[in-house]
């Protein structure tokens, strides 16, 4: 009887060694994981989920820009420029009906409509006017008060800051921003930020501490609502200062401003507050 030869092939790969039968298959599968390392050495490692993939930078640009403002200038009576005396000074900012290009607007409330007919008003009164579609800045308030006291005989010690509505959002700023600069400060029916008083500086609540603040308002006032000055007052008084005080007029809406420019007592009261010089500072 003929032998069957179909398992012939089988018979023959069975006698082969294992490893040989199984070089070909592992040979395969090594050089997919070789490939498969490869590929893994050179994609970035994935970020983890906890892992914060922000970085420290730092921004810096110098930037340069010229400040211009017209203002009124009046010097009181007596005032001598090769004299060896200092005036007080007092900066008084207008309200936004004031605004524009023409310097006669600013005479129509405050201190230089009073000065018409005070020829020996007792300070030097600067008014700066504020361009249309604007509103009071810092900077350059600031730098306007450092050339009239390199050009003028001002006493540093008097240096006093008043303003209305606009104004007195202006005088607020101003004066809470830069403290050690003035002597006493008189916002009316104006407002600002609480919070700034807050988070001031240990330097800016030193100097705060020592700054006389006296604000006015209306109660009935809708432009600017009482509470605007109350919040001032309260965030000065939180902060430690104590020569504060708010005048509310029951009976006034938002013009309060005209008794209280007419009133003596606030330039006197701007007279008795005096900052210590810059030399007995550094003692």
């Amino acid at each position: 009887m003929p032998q069957k030869t179909v398992t012939c092939v089988a018979e023959s790969n069975l006698e082969q060694p294992p490893a040989m039968i199984l070089a070909p298959v592992c040979r395969g599968w090594l050089n997919l994981l070789f490939a498969i390392g490869l590929s893994a050495m050179a994609a970035p490692a994935p970020a983890r989920a906890d892992e914060d993939m922000q970085t420290s930078q730092q921004f810096k640009r110098k930037v340069s820009r010229t400040l211009s403002a017209d203002y009124l200038l009046f010097l009181p009576k007596g005032y001598q420029a090769r004299s060896p005396q200092r005036w007080p000074l007092l900066l008084f900012l207008h309200g936004a009906g004031e605004r524009g290009a023409d310097l006669q607007k600013v005479k129509t409330h405050g201190p230089p409509k009073l000065l018409k007919k005070r020829p020996d008003f007792p300070f030097m009164v600067v008014s700066p006017q504020c361009p249309d579609g604007e509103i009071w800045s810092d900077d350059l308030l600031l730098a306007l008060l450092d050339q009239v006291m390199a050009k003028y005989k001002v006493d540093p010690t008097r240096v006093y800051l008043t303003g209305l509505s606009m104004g007195g959002f202006g005088t607020w700023s101003l004066g809470l921003k830069y403290p050690e600069r003035f002597a006493a400060i008189a916002p009316i029916c104006g407002g600002g930020e609480p919070l700034a008083i807050l988070l001031a500086s240990p330097n800016k609540t030193a100097a705060l501490k020592s700054l006389g603040v006296w604000a006015f308002h209306g109660a009935k006032d809708p432009v600017v609502k009482l509470e605007e000055s109350e919040h001032m007052i309260n965030a000065l008084k939180k902060a430690g200062v104590t020569d504060v005080t708010l005048t509310v007029y029951p009976d006034a809406q938002h013009d309060s401003w005209t008794e209280t420019y007419a009133n003596p007592k606030l330039y006197d009261w701007f007279l008795q507050h005096q900052r210590p010089p810059a030399a007995e500072k550094k003692k």
